[in-house]
């Protein structure tokens, strides 16, 4: 028996940093091993830590904890230690760097730090080191993923500031950075900016392009770490923002967002040829759910969102691992391009087959759970209120959406045609990393009381869960016949749909309109820099010439008399010609100073007024 002194000292994100740094000097299996290691033990420690407050103190005055044990802490815990392990494996098998998996060992362990932290100080330092260490990840493939980063790394830099001044309003309304010092976020200034800054990071309508734009160009065992941690992480901070004890105004808006982004992840995905782009936009599509069940906010929504975040931390890496093993044997992105690939790739099938299976929320999958409990929050027929009924629809047409995305994809790459390549199956490392993700997929859909029982919301007794909601108090039933029903009418609506819309849809390739936020960033702050250049440089002229003339004249005031007399029409004064005798001398000064020297003065002059003003 470990004593808990021992597993609360052990800091999860210090273990996995540590690892990072030791990949990078040990033997490739050896430094990989490591890695893997340091992830079991996150996923131990979440395991059996006890719940509360370890390694309280203070810094810089401020009281801080780095290591927040609670149910929600603990189940995202459990789930990105789980995921560390297997995408470690999943990277070494698919020929990754030791660069590429320090870089990413990094990126995990701030996201760990940032679901274990107990206070707004320690999650803004996490926050910013994901963005950084996860724009990392992104530039080390070279090439087009550059670029993406620059512009990925601009989204999450703009989202960070909004979070921090959220945290900073918090402080001044509430006195303490600690998450047990109020219900969430202060309302107000501070929550609105808290929703915005950690939108970005959840991929709201508007906010979302850096999804498709980036995660599709990296090596693809990058594109498994990224398609889980930044996302998930957020999501679950998001929920810390906003949590079930805790009444917000925002809380409805939130829910709605949700709808629409599962609606408008699932339209654009159905739209790509890129598979992982396809996938990117389903990132979009399941945070959807995520964020509705955080919105309506009761307990059973938030047990549905968090079950739905744990749960997506499995499919959604499979997905992406199984689509990146026919990027690595094939060398094709083009999902068009690809066909009859289960006779030569039957592992990866299989594979990808259990992913499928668990993000369309079929029966006996994970993600028929987490999914039919977010219905259930929403529906008016069941638990939801009457103002969400509109929600309920949309996240129906977002599972239709879902369907028909993965129904497709699955076609054209394995089972449309014959295949005319002769192509390895996966290997060793990435069918055992593949098949444990799967496998966790199917066990927490057949043994759903799992899966229940990490839901912090749900009360378990005796194998049976119930939770309250505004109508009384229920219990959990998720494969009752009226489920099973819905879940039968989604997948038949969904089947017939795509044999009607099937050829059409091929010949489609649209874009999304949200990405003219590109071109248009680029427009407005070229014009923006060049009005503020121009508008400088016209102050910087005025100024230098209206000194230079008034020293002139200090200099020359008989003639300055003489020039501006001169000026005047004949009729109202008689000038004689008058020769200088020194010519008149012309200005010798020279004021020329550069934009960061001029700030430079401007700041110390306006800091020694306001000192002036306070003493």
């Amino acid at each position: 028996m470990i004593p808990s002194d021992l597993l609360t000292a052990a800091y999860p994100p210090l273990l996995v940093f540590a690892a990072a740094l030791l990949v990078l000097v040990l033997p490739r299996i050896a430094g990989f091993t490591v890695g893997a290691l340091s992830l079991a033990a996150v996923l131990a420690i979440s395991l059996v830590a006890p719940e509360g407050q370890h390694l309280a103190g203070s810094f810089l005055g401020f009281e801080v904890v780095p290591f927040y044990v609670d149910g929600f802490s603990r189940m995202v815990g459990i789930g990105l230690g789980f995921l560390g392990v297997c995408s470690v494996i999943y990277a070494y098998s698919s020929e990754a760097s030791k660069t590429l998996v320090a870089f990413a060992l990094v990126y995990v362990s701030s996201s760990i730090g940032a679901a274990f932290a107990g206070d707004w100080l320690v999650l803004l330092f996490m926050w910013e080191l994901m963005a950084v260490t996860s724009t990392l990840v992104v530039w080390h493939y070279g090439g087009e993923a550059v670029r993406a980063g620059f512009r990925y790394a601009i989204f999450h830099g703009t989202g960070g500031v909004l979070v921090m001044l959220a945290v900073a309003v918090h402080y001044v309304e509430v006195g303490s950075f600690l998450y047990t010092a109020s219900d969430g976020i202060a309302t107000g200034i501070p929550a609105l900016l808290a929703v915005l800054g950690m939108g970005v990071n959840v991929a709201f309508i508007g906010f979302h392009t850096w999804l498709p734009d980036t995660y599709p160009r990296p090596h693809v065992a990058a594109s498994v770490f990224l398609s889980v941690y930044t996302t998930k992480t957020s999501a679950f901070i998001l929920y810390r923002a906003f949590p079930v004890e805790g009444s917000h105004d925002l809380s409805i808006y939130i829910a709605y967002m949700g709808g629409l982004m599962a609606v408008y992840g699932a339209t654009f995905a159905l739209l790509q040829h890129d598979m992982r782009a396809l996938l990117s936009y389903h990132i979009q599509a399941q945070l959807g759910y995520i964020v509705a069940g955080i919105g309506i906010g009761s307990q059973l929504a938030v047990a549905g969102s968090m079950s739905h975040l744990f749960n997506n931390v499995l499919f959604k890496s499979l997905l992406f691992m199984a689509v990146g093993v026919v990027i690595y044997r094939t060398g094709e992105e083009d999902l068009y391009h690809l066909g009859g690939l289960w006779r030569e790739m039957p592992l990866t099938a299989i594979g990808f087959g259990l992913g499928a299976l668990s993000i369309t929320a079929i029966p006996g999958f994970n993600g028929y759970v987490s999914k039919g409990m977010i219905f259930d929050a929403a529906n008016p027929g069941y638990y939801g209120q009457p103002e969400y009924q509109a929600l309920y629809w949309l996240l129906w047409l977002g599972a239709i959406g879902t369907l028909l995305s993965f129904i497709k994809l699955g076609y054209y790459v394995f089972f449309h045609g014959e295949s005319d390549i002769e192509v390895a199956d996966a290997k060793p490392g990435q069918i055992v990393a593949m098949l444990g993700l799967g496998g966790a997929c199917l066990l927490f859909g057949v043994w759903w009381q799992g899966l229940a029982d990490l839901a912090p919301t749900l009360h378990g007794h005796g194998g049976h869960f119930t939770f309250s909601y505004y109508g009384g108090e229920s219990e959990l039933h998720p494969y009752s016949l009226s489920h099973l029903e819905t879940a039968g009418i989604l997948t038949g609506v969904a089947a017939v749909t795509f044999v009607l819309v099937r050829k059409p849809l091929s010949k489609l390739d649209l874009g999304d309109p949200a990405m003219v936020v590109y071109p248009a960033t680029y427009s407005l702050s070229r014009w923006t820099m060049l009005a503020v250049t121009e508008t400088y440089a016209a102050v910087d002229r005025a100024v230098v010439g209206g000194v230079k003339r008034c020293y002139w004249i200090g200099n020359n005031p008989v003639l300055a008399i003489d020039a501006a007399v001169g000026r005047l029409p004949d009729w109202m004064v008689d000038v004689d010609e008058r020769q200088p005798t020194d010519g008149g001398r012309p200005s010798t000064i020279h004021l020329r100073t550069g934009i960061g020297t001029t700030v430079l003065l401007l700041t110390l002059v306006l800091t020694a007024i306001l000192w002036l003003l306070v003493v």
